[in-house]
């Protein structure tokens, strides 16, 4: 949603009223077919010519969401049928987007809840349909790809209602309307035995019916509450919610009322009033199709955007009334669980392949993300080189440095790490995460040997069907964090894994993720084909002959604990004498190329990856061999000073 605006259109004059208006969110765990449902949808209604080239996927239009296959921004669309307006939004699928998803549905009025056939319930399910029951909504059940080979409709749908009486749906929630189809083949259906399996009717009447139409008042003083931004260079902030009472014309003035949270972490302790402020709305648009159309009048029910205020934020309220009893309450998106620090990259390479960017630029661009990007902070520390950023996710915070990354700027990023509390009686808390991991059954013994290190703890298997084992673990956040790989190596590529955050528990103890050390390279220069094949005997190589390495940079993987120096840029002596293994070729290992989050998983603490738009590198955070020791040794003494000291006595 933090697309720019398109060029102005034709200005959107047609009013619909309340009772034609159906807004509603697809929620899902990640590839359960929201976004390949949405395109069946468009198809149906007509929303594009019949001679007009569609893209597959179309809510996707980020370069880095069609790469990797999923949503990271939910965004919003409109389509009709029979005379009725329809908006829906587009979730992300993948818990660290999860901010994306709890906003949204403050707009709308139910929720289609889609489902694999196949997989059943998931992580992000559970998390969804919560949030989605919470605030009181009746959501519509899809139990999508039941053409598949391995199609267990039935058994996701008991799966489904048993997550419903979980999480304490009401019977009214619980007595959920049911359609099972293919979003990719652009059917659904009632009844899989007694309809045809084709068109897209059913839904459309299943929307129309059950969705309820918005509950404004058209008569009223205008509210509206934001609950997605956007950004625009010559425009500015754009705030975008649904409108609760009354209508609004363009450069029609309005009072802004801005609260908060007394304390994030715990909305039950309530929220405050900040500030108030008269403002004017400059620009009005709804949405038609894909494209924001600009309007002369916004009214109640319907899904708007607005822009004229200099500063807007989520759940900030624009009432016509100047009295504070008009404010809502703010709305309620979870504290980030996983932070890094963003550095200047002081490497000797730094602005060879893009723009070195100093800290007053890092900071800049970090503030410009937070405009749209509600679930993530950032804090000054009063670092001269770098600030610490938190963020829902690992994959949430790669985005992030990706996006960056092709915009052309280099820095450098530390290892995540999660963020911890103190509870009343001061002990350490941690965030837990619920993971479900389906697996062969030949490689269940490996997966709980390996999670059982991490402090997982096994909750239930279940036999998923043609060899398959579902496992469920509760473990903490800090025990994944560098598992992703090793878990793919580990299953041959044929495990398929998914977590969710699952709130604090008890701090677990000591984690040791990774057993292995790294080789750093002592000399500056084009790594050589002789030196790397007398280094691949010790360990996993991450370089290759020619590419250019610096001292302090990481060029492999030890085999054994602790780093081992090395000088990947040693040639061949020559001399006079012919050598009988001459015409010998060297034989080199495929060294191994990290992607972002595979280095920064795999970095320690003392480590960092270097970003830049050609290069992912990793590097030791002091470059300099005699300083590192030097760190090492004050590191060590602190350890056992802090270890020597006597224990503070419980009380």
């Amino acid at each position: 949603m933090a697309r720019e605006l398109p060029a102005p259109r034709k200005v959107y004059r047609r009013m619909v009223t309340s009772d034609r208006i159906r807004n509603l969110a697809i929620v899902a765990h990640i590839d359960h077919g929201k976004t390949t449902l949405i395109d069946s949808i468009f198809r149906a209604t007509r929303t594009f010519r019949d001679n007009q080239q569609v893209a597959d996927r179309l809510m996707d239009s980020q370069d880095l969401e069609r790469e990797r296959g999923i949503t990271i921004r939910a965004k919003h669309c409109t389509v009709t049928w029979n005379d009725y307006l329809i908006n829906i939004i587009d979730t992300p699928g993948h818990a660290d987007f999860s901010g994306e998803v709890e906003r949204v549905l403050s707009m709308v009025d139910s929720v289609l809840l889609l489902v694999d056939a196949n997989e059943g319930p998931m992580p992000q399910t559970r998390y969804v349909l919560m949030r989605a029951l919470k605030l009181g909504l009746r959501p519509i059940v899809i139990v999508n790809k039941v053409d598949r080979p391995n199609a267990r409709p039935d058994h996701a749908l008991n799966k489904t209602f048993d997550l419903f009486i979980d999480l304490g749906a009401t019977d009214e929630q619980a007595h959920f309307p049911v359609l099972y189809g293919s979003g990719l083949d652009g059917w659904f259906v009632r009844d899989l035995d007694k309809e045809e399996h084709t068109g897209m009717e059913s839904l459309f009447e299943t929307i129309v019916e059950q969705v309820p139409p918005p509950k404004v008042d058209q008569e009223g003083p205008f509210l509206m509450q934001v609950s997605t931004l956007a950004w625009n260079d010559y425009i500015g902030q754009i705030g975008c919610g649904r409108v609760l009472r009354g209508r609004l014309n363009k450069g029609e003035e309005f009072t802004q009322l801005v609260n908060k949270w007394k304390d994030p972490a715990n909305p039950e302790a309530g929220w405050e009033f900040v500030e108030s402020s008269k403002e004017k709305g400059v620009h009005l648009w709804v949405t038609r199709g894909l494209q924001r159309t600009e309007a002369d009048t916004i009214s109640a029910g319907d899904i708007v955007w607005l822009a004229g205020p200099s500063e807007i934020g989520i759940g900030d309220t624009f009432s016509a009334l100047e009295d504070l009893s008009s404010a809502l309450p703010p709305l309620e998106i979870e504290e980030p669980t996983v932070s890094m620090f963003f550095l200047v990259n002081n490497g000797p390479f730094s602005g060879e392949d893009g723009t070195a960017i100093m800290l007053r630029q890092l900071k800049e661009r970090l503030q410009k993300e937070l405009r749209t990007n509600v679930a993530l902070r950032m804090e000054d520390l009063g670092r001269s080189d770098g600030l610490k950023v938190s963020g829902r996710g690992e994959l949430h915070l790669a985005i992030l440095i990706e996006e960056m990354r092709r915009e052309g700027l280099e820095f450098c990023v530390s290892r995540p790490e999660v963020i911890t509390h103190l509870d009343a009686a001061g002990n350490t808390l941690e965030p837990v995460e619920q993971l479900i991991i389906d697996v062969p059954e030949e490689y269940q013994g490996i997966i709980i040997e390996k999670l059982a290190r991490r402090k997982g703890d096994l909750r239930s298997v279940e036999n998923a069907g043609t060899n398959v084992i579902r496992l469920e673990f509760e473990i903490p956040t800090r025990g994944l964090i560098g598992y992703r790989s090793e878990f793919l190596t580990d299953t041959r590529g044929m495990g398929i894994m998914a977590s969710r955050f699952n709130g604090y528990g008890p701090w677990r103890g000591e984690i040791q993720s990774r057993n292995r050390g790294s080789v750093v390279s002592i000399e500056t220069g084009p790594a050589t084909a002789y030196a790397i094949e007398g280094i691949q005997e010790r360990a996993v190589i991450f370089v290759e002959p020619t590419e250019r390495v610096y001292g302090g940079q990481i060029v492999g993987e030890n085999s054994r604990p602790g780093d081992l120096p090395c000088n990947p840029t040693k040639r061949k002596a020559l001399t006079n004498h012919r050598s009988s293994t001459k015409d010998i070729a060297v034989t080199l290992d495929v060294p191994r190329k990290m992607t972002l989050e595979q280095a920064m998983e795999w970095i320690a603490a003392d480590e960092l990856v270097e970003v830049t738009p050609k290069s992912i590198r990793m590097r030791k955070a002091i470059l300099d061999s005699e300083q590192r020791k030097r760190a090492q040794k004050v590191q060590l003494g602190l350890s056992q000073d802090m270890s020597a000291a006597p224990s503070p006595s419980v009380m």
